[in-house]
């Protein structure tokens, strides 16, 4: 057989990290040790939020989804022993990219590292946390601000290092079509390249090379032609903008440069082993077609609609890349889909609707005007509405969902409870003794001193970059960081999309819409309460809202009062507002694992207000041992991602009012 050149392997990675920076350090070794090529640091949602492991809102939080990172020291943990000059790291990390990346860069220099040769990327697109993820902190120009200086900063100190992903991955898990996953990402691109490029931080003839480190953080789903095509769209279309707006004449640095990690939230807890020939097909989709082929990839676990996966579980999804990249074919041949009239037309169209959404959005003030007026997370409630819509009724198969149901017992799943990994609840409380401690051994002074002087630059105009890093060698703590800036620049509700969102699933007569509105009407009118009002709330850090909102736009079809305020509540908000608006049921949305902490104390705040009558029902990713316990303390419902039929959860929750008011049983339809 002649021999072949073969290409490099793109860049393996296993988006990794929880309990604590020892914990995680120990992890990222281990994965290093078995052939992974780039590291993936998921932060918990403290810190991506910008709050102290101490904070009321980090309660239960802390470690859960990422590793907490709150000060140097931390960060000093969580890379001992791995050289940072010659990693590749990615962040995930977006409100606080500055400050991660700050944290960074001192630990590398303190390993002797030179920041020149630093490798990675941070995350930071801040738009898709307005709509998507629900990380956000800081006002849409404040936020932007915040991205410029960054991208100035490391253009000038930290060359090699992408400071941005446009990330349009959690657009698709918000519901966004191919269209609008290309249409919203560029639409951000441009608003984060006007804006460095009217700063006047970089002249005029350096510019290519902010364009050049701008790279991209997509969603690969298992409809994988589609997928495929999606990234050949992408990459005409980035072709084209940095053309024709910004005047860039290398083709290298109009090169469209993305990372990927296919489609967690489409992963099934039923019939789970499933999950694993879905990530492969995901997988292909970016890698298959050596022209629009990622630069990195990280998969996820098959189990990961059931809770955290163990490092087993992990090391699996890495040995499916490795398998593809080394024992096939494929790095040995060009681009096997040029010339496909099938694949051609599919781009062009795709090329085409984007390039009009674009237009759009720019006629509108670019992508901040579109997030400030409400437009682009309405339609992207209203795009996910209609997909769950097709779902229920059978027109989008999932396999062990809607369709094929029936199943022999797995035995990866014998024993649930063993079958994820659970963080020790006595972790947060190390944590939090070990950031008092912290803070009770710095230079007190200079640790005040510095956020002085970061305030001081936040309310002018200089860059914020150089008094991040004083403040990270200074000993502040990632929520000191925050406030500070807080302070200065205010922080931001997203809108939420839920009044504005359109029906998606009809009411007529004899369907299952219409027979729910039927038992609401009744029971209000048994209740003599006017309209039945439902309170949908997300308490504690987790910014996932796609299930919050999906909930609160059918509920509101089915003729309920819905009361969401979107993301970030502490239990007392939530109890305190039920009672304001004399709700008959609350409903909570955690996908997070905070929901052991959380919920039982909603339960309590209700008890102790005199409103135990009140029932509370749970929805999010809870593994089976925790929804026993989570009944056995007085919910009255627990839903997961098994439960996938909107409709018919809405039906349930009108049992439950029923229930608990005492009235007879209705027939509502499964």
């Amino acid at each position: 057989m002649t021999e072949r050149h073969k290409d490099r392997p793109w860049l393996m990675r296993t988006y990794a990290g929880h309990s604590t920076a020892e914990a995680s350090n120990e992890l990222y070794r281990r994965n290093l040790a078995k052939g992974q090529t780039g590291l993936s640091v998921a932060f918990d949602l403290p810190t991506q939020t910008g709050y102290d492991p101490d904070h009321v809102l980090a309660r239960g939080e802390v470690g859960r989804v990422g590793v907490p990172v709150s000060h140097l020291g931390d960060m000093r943990r969580l890379f001992q022993d791995i050289p940072l000059e010659q990693m590749n790291t990615s962040m995930t990390i977006n409100a606080t990219a500055m400050w991660l990346l700050a944290l960074y860069q001192v630990v590398a220099e303190e390993q002797g590292a030179d920041p020149g040769k630093l490798q990675g990327t941070t995350q930071n697109d801040i738009v898709k946390e307005y709509l998507s993820r629900g990380t956000h902190v800081f006002p849409p120009g404040p936020s932007l601000r915040l991205t410029t200086d960054m991208i100035t900063y490391t253009v000038a100190n930290i060359p090699k290092w992408n400071p941005i992903n446009i990330c349009s991955y959690h657009l698709q898990e918000a519901g966004a079509t191919p269209v609008q996953e290309i249409a919203y990402a560029m639409s951000t691109a441009i608003a984060v390249l006007d804006a460095v490029r009217d700063s006047g931080q970089v002249p005029p003839e350096k510019f290519d090379a902010v364009v050049a480190r701008i790279s991209f953080f997509v969603n690969a789903g298992v409809r994988f032609i589609e997928e495929m095509c999606k990234m050949r769209a992408f990459s005409r279309i980035w072709d084209q903008v940095t053309r024709e707006r910004y005047g860039i004449t290398d083709p290298k640095r109009r090169r469209f440069r993305y990372g990927v990690q296919v489609n967690s939230l489409g992963l099934t807890e039923a019939q789970p082993e499933n999950n694993v020939q879905r990530i492969v097909l995901e997988m292909l989709a970016v890698t298959l077609s050596k022209d629009a082929r990622a630069r990195a990839v990280q998969l996820p676990a098959w189990n990961e609609a059931l809770g955290l996966p163990r490092p087993w579980d992990q090391q699996w999804s890495l040995r499916i890349q490795q398998v593809l990249a080394h024992e096939s074919d494929l790095l040995e041949y060009e681009d096997i889909f040029a010339g496909s009239h099938v694949i051609e037309a599919k781009v062009e169209t795709l090329v085409t609707e984007s390039l009009a959404e674009i237009d759009r959005i720019q006629q509108m003030g670019g992508a901040m005007a579109a997030v400030e007026s409400g437009y682009l997370k309405s339609e992207l409630v209203a795009s996910h509405a209609a997909r769950r819509a097709r779902i229920e009724n059978g027109d989008e198969k999932i396999v062990g969902v809607n369709c094929y149901e029936s199943t022999e017992p797995s035995p990866l799943t014998a024993d649930l409870d063993a079958a994820i990994m659970t963080v020790d609840p006595a972790n947060e409380a190390r944590v939090v003794a070990a950031l008092h401690a912290w803070r009770d051994n710095r230079e007190e002074s200079r640790a005040q001193d510095s956020l002085a002087a970061l305030k001081a630059t936040a309310a002018g105009d200089g860059n914020l970059f150089e008094a991040t890093v004083e403040c990270a060698r200074a000993g502040v703590t990632t929520g000191e960081w925050s406030w500070a800036l807080r302070d200065v620049f205010g922080e931001f509700r997203a809108p939420t999309g839920v009044s504005s969102a359109p029906v998606a699933v009809t009411a007529e007569a004899g369907t299952p819409l219409a027979t729910v509105r039927a038992a609401v009407t009744r029971t209000a009118e048994e209740l003599g309460s006017g309209r039945l009002r439902l309170l949908v709330g997300k308490p504690g850090l987790d910014g996932h809202s796609n299930g919050a909102e999906q909930i609160a736009v059918r509920a509101r079809d089915a003729g309920f009062e819905v009361v969401y305020q979107g993301i970030r509540l502490t239990p007392e908000e939530i109890v305190g507002a039920a009672l304001a608006e004399d709700v008959h049921c609350v409903g909570l949305s955690i996908l997070s694992g905070s929901h052991a902490e959380l919920v039982p104390d909603v339960l309590r705040r209700l008890c102790e207000a005199g409103a135990s009558d009140i029932p509370v029902i749970v929805g999010g990713i809870i593994p089976n041992g925790d929804g026993v316990a989570l009944k056995k303390a007085g919910v009255a419902a627990v839903f997961t991602p098994k439960d996938f039929g909107i409709t018919e959860i809405i039906g349930r929750i009108v049992e439950v009012i029923r229930t608990a008011n005492k009235l007879d049983p209705l027939e509502v339809p499964a």
